[in-house]
């Protein structure tokens, strides 16, 4: 039995560093999908909905902190430091993953739940199941907690503390380490708006009352169709499905547009949020950039008019243009993002706090 509390503790601890680690990677990911549950629990208990609605501005704070807690507590089991706490903590916790996965999958609410990020795509039934798993052996770690000796091996999970606010604040105000995303540099944006691989199939069809499975479409006629399967609609869908550039009473197609030529996009999700903190250094690189072969554009998801202010607050002669806000979003993790495309394909991209030069720029073609 031993054997198998410790390989469940080493499991468990594991799984969960990885799930934290994966999220902490990308802290803005988690945010967009808790304001997600935010709005859909408003909604259908609407008796609770400022509650729920009171936790959206902080929906950032509570990412990072479940993010960090994940992998302290992974570290905690790994190194055995305060097991027995640590492993009712783990108990509360993957219930109430558990509860969320559950929501997601039976209710079909926030179809992803970002329970290894936004890299890592898992449909809700997985994610329920992979919770009900870790729930299994973490009731395996409490049964037998009392074999577990705790070992003074708090710096580690000190050092896990300060780490885990490092990478978090990092990925924010910079952007993710790691982008897994349709929209990474060296990603081809119109090529990812196309199918992944073909569509397969295979057919059912009846003969003498007797059902049979077929790779191809029979040339007998006396087949009898019954139904078509298709057998990689997941893996055949295309990576980006709802990237679009609009303005309005303009009957342009701005998305083909910008595939064309050099592009510096200035990502703004929602004006309302964005940092002016280094406006005059984008401001800077737009008039630098005058007169070269690199079109200059803002998009943004709010209303035109919030835009056209933002501009002329800050005094920014670039034309905007409306595209959808959690696309934006998924584009870049920092608001504002500057965006890089060359022909459609991208070649650089920027958190606002480390804005490029026009020498930088021309550089990346």
């Amino acid at each position: 039995m031993k054997f198998i509390a410790h390989f469940s503790r080493i499991f468990v601890g594991v799984i969960f560093i990885f799930s934290g680690l994966i999220k902490l990677n990308d802290p803005v990911g988690t945010e967009i999908k808790l304001e997600e549950y935010f709005d859909v629990f408003a909604t259908d208990f609407p008796a609770m909905a400022g509650f729920w609605h009171f936790w959206v501005p902080y929906a950032l704070y509570v990412s990072i902190f479940l993010c960090a807690l994940e992998l302290v507590l992974g570290v905690c089991l790994l190194v055995q430091y305060k097991l027995k706490s640590a492993s009712w903590i783990l108990l509360a916790t993957v219930i109430f993953f558990g509860f969320l996965t559950f929501y997601s999958a039976y209710f079909n609410k926030v179809t992803d739940c970002g329970c290894f990020g936004e890299t890592i795509k898992l449909k809700p039934w997985t994610s329920f199941w992979k919770d009900m798993v870790l729930l299994f052996f973490i009731l395996i770690i409490l049964w037998q907690r009392n074999i577990f000796a705790d070992k003074k091996t708090g710096m580690w999970v000190g050092m896990s503390i300060i780490f885990c606010l490092f990478l978090g604040v990092y990925a924010v105000k910079f952007l993710p380490p790691y982008d897994g995303l349709p929209y990474a540099v060296g990603q081809d944006i119109a090529k990812n708006m196309k199918p992944s691989e073909p569509l397969k199939f295979k057919y059912i069809y009846e003969k003498d009352g007797k059902s049979l499975e077929m790779n191809d479409m029979p040339t007998d006629t006396t087949y009898k169709f019954k139904e078509m399967i298709t057998l990689n609609e997941e893996a055949a869908k295309a990576k980006i499905t709802d990237y679009n550039i609009w303005k309005d009473g303009d009957s342009t197609d701005y998305k083909t547009e910008s595939f064309v030529g050099k592009k510096l996009m200035i990502i703004i999700p929602v004006v309302a949020k964005a940092s002016t903190d280094d406006v005059d250094k984008i401001k800077s690189l737009a008039k630098s950039l005058e007169g070269s072969d690199v079109k200059v554009w803002i998009l943004s998801g709010s209303p035109e008019e919030e835009i056209n202010n933002f501009r002329h607050e800050n005094q920014l002669a670039i034309p905007a243009y409306s595209s959808d806000t959690k696309v934006l979003k998924t584009i870049g993790r920092a608001n504002p993002t500057i965006w890089l495309l060359k022909d459609g394909i991208v070649k650089g991209k920027w958190a606002h706090a480390e804005t490029p030069d026009k020498a930088e720029v021309i550089s990346m073609f």
